[in-house]
């Protein structure tokens, strides 16, 4: 008895459109991160892309608990001497605020050439509006990110 694998180029990937404004960025982040692999449909298989399309809009009000404005740091290194860069949470969000969201989506991702694929489909932006029309985004129920 062989296993049945779903055919990637058949696949109906939906395009969904999430509200950030107030979501706590932990909780939004995992939820996301599973949208994107597939885990909700029926039909997943861990080594292939399964999942939808995310539109995330207003990321720049995300939630955040406790004091990670100001305590939470982002570090990157050149590989120089005296290279590494440090910026808070706050700093980040007032120049990017929808790397915040990506990175945090990023870290709950498998590492490979596969995460890399599905965090492609994931569109992140600071405001309300984006150029996604055309494909129709379904507004996520909040339920669905519970």
């Amino acid at each position: 008895m062989t296993t049945t694998l779903p055919d990637v180029k058949k696949i109906e990937r939906q395009w969904l459109l999430v509200d950030a404004k107030g979501q706590i960025l932990g909780r939004l982040a995992s939820r996301l991160a599973r949208i994107l692999r597939g885990k909700h449909k029926p039909i997943y298989t861990p080594f292939l892309d399964t999942g939808d399309f995310i539109v995330v809009i207003n990321a720049e009000q995300i939630g955040l608990t406790g004091q990670k404005r100001a305590q939470k740091l982002y570090q990157r290194y050149s590989g120089y001497p005296g290279g590494r860069k440090t910026q808070t949470l706050e700093e980040v969000l007032r120049r990017h605020p929808d790397r915040v969201l990506r990175q945090a989506v990023k870290g709950m991702m498998p590492d490979g050439p596969l995460a890399r694929q599905l965090l492609g489909k994931l569109k992140v932006y600071a405001g309300p509006n984006h150029p996604h029309g055309a494909q129709n985004p379904q507004p996520v129920p909040p339920t669905f990110l519970n």
